[in-house]
């Protein structure tokens, strides 16, 4: 969509949305078949439930659908209206075509521009960072965003380790340009080391595996993790992308409304809690219903944030999360 790219404009969230599967499975379900406890998983990581995606109608592609639908009724707008749909996700049904490119098609968006986005955990809040900047440059005016994983497709259900840890879910949000440019994205940081790839991969051959990789149980096509490596990583890039943001903008614990957080273990965001002096009330929890949703994580939070009516126009938030990759990013956002 054509615009004036000559006057500095901000970017708003105009609308938020998000979707879960029907199905939940609880870890006394998981203990049926898995060598664990619903005391085991809860001390551990804080989750108690997840939903899953199991019915025939229910995959990634339709969560993404609900999410962003969900998210252009609570701006008050049309598919049509938006120029550009960026869906973050590593657990798409193809590559070819985007998954973005058919969430556009089911809801009406052409002949909006559309790609997917493979970021892991961190796949929403590269995306949130990717959209305010190319709606500052003037090129666009709105995009929607949506972070999903379906990620009960993509682990073993047999082994314990990585199975209890993760669930399905989409978060999605439609950025608008605003002609307030102090609106929207102050501060980010989109960051990667791929040198930790190994920690965290999901190998669709023997091929894949690299030769130094520990032995396993779990089947070729799913999800593997190295827990101890991802703990520290995720432990160290939980406290430094926050120090860094707030360092950045100058900003104190006192300034930031809410800390929106990848959900990946609670131990993780209590342990970053303790360290930066957040206060319980700032840092929203969400893990013990969900568990780790990947991509879907921040923008489900956002969402729920949203609907709770814990933040505001004219207030501060920082989104942090990391993954996958090993990949990590932050927002700081003027609402």
């Amino acid at each position: 969509m054509p615009s004036d790219s000559s006057m500095p404009c901000g970017a708003r969230i105009a609308g938020t949305g998000s979707a879960v599967p029907a199905t939940v499975w609880t870890n006394d379900d998981l203990a049926k078949t898995l060598d664990t406890s619903d005391e085991w998983i809860t001390q551990r990581t804080g989750i108690r439930q997840r939903h899953v995606c199991i019915a025939g109608d229910e995959s990634a592609f339709s969560l993404q659908c609900e999410a962003l639908s969900k998210a252009l009724a609570d701006a008050g707008m049309e598919a049509s209206e938006l120029d550009l749909i960026i869906v973050a996700s590593v657990t798409n049904e193809m590559t070819c075509p985007s998954n973005a490119c058919r969430v556009a098609a089911e809801l009406g968006a052409a002949p909006a521009g559309a790609f997917d986005l493979v970021a892991a955990c961190s796949g929403f809040v590269y995306s949130l960072n990717l959209a305010d900047s190319l709606i500052r440059t003037g090129r666009h005016r709105a995009i929607g965003i949506v972070g999903c994983d379906a990620m009960s497709n993509v682990v073993d259900f047999n082994e314990r380790t990585v199975s209890v840890l993760f669930g399905d879910a989409a978060g999605a949000a439609v950025i608008v340009r605003d002609d307030d440019p102090n609106k929207g994205c102050v501060y980010q940081t989109l960051q990667a080391d791929g040198s930790g790839w190994k920690a965290l991969f999901l190998p669709r051959k023997e091929s894949d595996v690299p030769p130094e990789s520990p032995p396993c149980d779990i089947e070729m096509g799913f999800l593997r993790m190295e827990g101890r490596e991802v703990y520290r990583f995720a432990v160290s890039k939980f406290k430094n992308v926050i120090e860094d943001a707030m360092q950045a903008t100058g900003l104190g614990v006192d300034d930031v409304s809410q800390f929106i957080c990848h959900q990946s273990n609670i131990r993780i965001i209590e342990s970053a809690k303790e360290k930066l002096g957040l206060p319980d009330d700032k840092v929203y929890v969400n893990i013990d219903r969900y568990g780790n949703t990947s991509a879907g994580s921040v923008g489900l939070c956002l969402d729920e944030i949203r609907r709770a009516g814990k933040i505001h126009e004219g207030e501060t938030i920082i989104l942090v999360a990391f993954g996958g990759g090993l990949t990590w990013a932050s927002s700081v956002w003027n609402l």
